[in-house]
């Protein structure tokens, strides 16, 4: 069972200086150190995923909230007239280097993130081909107007979620310094409020929905330079904002599924590989909200979540330890010691490979932090790999390993270097030593950076946005951003939404997915047809052709069976593809074709045969009918039956098949 912060206390120990010769690893425990780790979950393996209960996730305080980013149809870019949807991965036409600095926010304020953006020292490259890209959005250019597209679209979405629709749009700038925004900002409007959706027996608030622009895609991120390809920048993008009302992994998972399929199931947005991403806010009691940036499927949200919120208990846990230890941030020292000297003979070959090649090593003792480094905060990682990953973003030293630690069971510096190393820092040998290398200009950065995240743990979760990793697990990707960042845009005129605007586009929308499954089983549907049918683009050709196939006896389950088969055209709309479906469907009632033929036909189905046509068609896949089908004659008729008519595709009555295969069959 999952426990809270339960007091127990267990055995102290201290690290004695090692024998000569012995690794720090073989080190002696002796029990005479007050520093005493009182909360008996930090030291046992963390609850994987599955493991807890509803009742434990409550216990924990545990709330997710969704923001749910999802590219919209349309022809234009948001902001200027470039063509949206189209990608060049593999060519560009020119090259374009910027580094980016921190402005100051409307109230004389600088955001945290930017500057936490500004001290990587990053080249940004930017990737551009002529076909998709101006010179709006490398900023030397006005915006041109919204695309009314995108913005009616946005609008229905909304619309569809439930949310009260805003009298006036006013376009913000969102500052972003990470190079995934030429112009150091993205502009942005809200275009709704307090919507609901349900689920289950509850209902998820919807904050908001807003209308935005997507940024570049990361082509590459080494050390100082980061390299992007700008065909996806300023692409109308909707971001819907849920309150943290969801309370276990599965329900942040599922409400994920709600919100993507109903747009997509509008046909106002687009589908694919990189056309929707969730970001995903995780909190628990004690800690804060944790952002998880870029979560490309939903299916991996559970697991994400529940090891998030395990790291922030872990994290609760060490600020109570560190304070009961008298650790405080005002008696962490950010002094590094440069140990180059020390360790330029090491025998550890990362280390003397990066010695080599120029780099300063440097070092900085954490007093207080024994035995805390290594405390596990997600599945197969410690708190170590928290000041790792800040040296990886911020320092930009990305070879990993980029640190090592004195009190580490791993390989690394000799018993004797790491003595000489604890000297030079002047502190106790049970004093936990991190070492780093690089540029020196990079190690300095580390070693401030390393002080930094050993004072916030003095009080407790940090807030931060992380990056998804492929294991479940999560990884520093930047401070939190706050209010400072945003401020009105004094390019754009506000744009008033009038009533007749508004009550056009509210007249054109459709059930939505919920509403459609109810219909659906009204007629008849079974539940998981019902279920793929509610979300599909084909519904409004559905309920265009359910009069029609209910006249001929073609029923609901069947018409939405075809529809859904992969093989058949699925549009979003009508148009050719309608009258494509009607006439199918008037062959079907004439006993040309059979239902059953669509399932694995193409546009060829309709076309015309002749009767000697179909013959060769036919005698061509009797050839190949296996011949260790069944013997009994009827049964026999029946399996060459179901052989040929495959070939045939059902543009042959199946009354002349019948008599064609009585011949042959005896």
């Amino acid at each position: 069972m999952f426990h809270r912060f339960r007091e127990y206390r267990l055995v102290p120990f201290r690290l004695l200086n090692p024998d000569l010769g012995a690794t720090r690893k073989q080190q002696v425990l002796r029990m005479d150190n007050p520093l005493t780790l009182t909360d008996s979950w930090l030291l046992t393996p963390l609850p994987l995923y599955g493991q807890l209960s509803a009742q434990d996730y409550a216990d924990l305080g545990f709330m997710v909230g969704l923001e749910v980013h999802q590219q919209l149809l349309t022809k234009r870019k948001l902001f200027c007239r470039c063509p949206a949807g189209i990608y060049n991965s593999s060519e560009h036409h020119a090259e374009v280097l910027r580094h980016m600095r921190p402005t100051l926010s409307e109230m004389g304020e600088y955001d945290g993130t930017a500057l936490m953006e500004f001290k990587t020292r990053k080249n940004i490259v930017y990737l551009l081909n002529n076909e998709t890209v101006c010179t709006y959005e490398m900023d030397d250019a006005p915006p041109f107007e919204i695309d009314d597209e995108a913005l009616d679209r946005s609008i229905a979405v909304g619309m569809l979620l439930g949310c009260n629709i805003v009298g006036e749009i006013h376009i913000t700038r969102k500052q972003y310094l990470d190079g995934s925004i030429p112009t150091g900002f993205q502009r942005t409007a809200i275009i709704g409020t307090d919507g609901d959706i349900p689920f289950g027996d509850k209902n998820i608030h919807i904050r908001q929905i807003s209308i935005e622009e997507d940024s570049c895609r990361e082509v590459s991120d080494k050390g100082h330079e980061r390299v992007y390809r700008t065909d996806r920048l300023g692409m109308p993008l909707i971001e819907t904002v849920t309150d943290p009302d969801m309370k276990t992994p599965e329900e942040a998972r599922d409400v994920g599924q709600i919100i993507r399929h109903m747009a997509r199931a509008s046909g106002l947005v687009r589908t694919g590989s990189g056309a929707g991403r969730q970001d995903v806010n995780v909190s628990v009691t004690g800690g804060t909200r944790i952002e998880i940036k870029g979560v490309s499927s939903l299916r991996a949200i559970p697991r994400l979540v529940h090891n998030e919120a395990l790291r922030q208990r872990t994290l609760v846990g060490i600020k109570g330890e560190l304070e009961r230890r008298g650790v405080s941030p005002e008696t962490i020292s950010d002094q590094g010691f440069d140990v180059t000297a020390v360790v330029r003979n090491t025998d550890c070959k990362f280390i003397a490979k990066a010695v080599d090649k120029g780099a300063t090593v440097m070092a900085i003792p954490l007093a207080g932090f024994q035995g805390v480094l290594q405390l596990q905060t997600q599945p197969r990682t410690s708190f170590l790999k928290e000041i790792s990953d800040r040296i990886r973003v911020i320092a930009c030293i990305d070879d990993l390993p980029n640190l090592a630690l004195s009190t580490q069971e791993v390989p690394t510096l000799s018993s004797g270097e790491w003595d000489r190393v604890i000297r030079a820092c002047g502190v106790e040998a049970d004093v936990p030593v991190i070492v780093v290398w690089g540029r020196q200009k990079d190690t300095e950065t580390a070693v401030r950076e390393i002080a930094i995240r050993a004072r916030e743990a003095c009080l407790g979760v940090p807030e931060e946005t992380r990056q998804a990793l492929d294991d479940g697990t999560n990884g520093f990707e930047r401070i939190l951003p706050g209010a400072d960042r945003m401020y009105p845009d004094t390019d754009l005129p506000p744009i008033a939404l009038n009533d007749d605007r508004v009550e056009t586009i509210q007249n054109s929308l459709g059930l939505r997915p919920w509403e459609r499954f109810a219909r659906l089983k009204e007629l008849g549907v079974g539940d998981d047809l019902a279920e793929r049918m509610s979300r599909h683009r084909a519904w409004d050709l559905f309920e265009h052709l359910l009069e029609k196939s209910e006249t001929i006896g073609v029923s609901a389950t069947t018409l939405a069976s075809m529809l859904l088969d992969r093989s058949c055209p699925r549009p979003a709309a009508m148009g050719a593809a309608s009258i494509w479906w009607e006439e199918a469907l008037a062959r079907i009632a004439q006993g040309e074709i059979i239902a059953e033929s669509v399932w694995n036909s193409d546009e060829d189905l309709l076309a015309k045969m002749t009767e000697d046509e179909g013959r060769i068609i036919f005698n061509k896949a009797l050839e190949t009918l296996p011949p260790d089908g069944p013997t009994d004659p009827l049964k026999k008729e029946i399996f060459a039956m179901q052989h040929v008519m495959k070939d045939l595709l059902g543009r042959v009555p199946g009354k002349t098949v019948r008599g064609w295969v009585a011949e042959v069959v005896s």
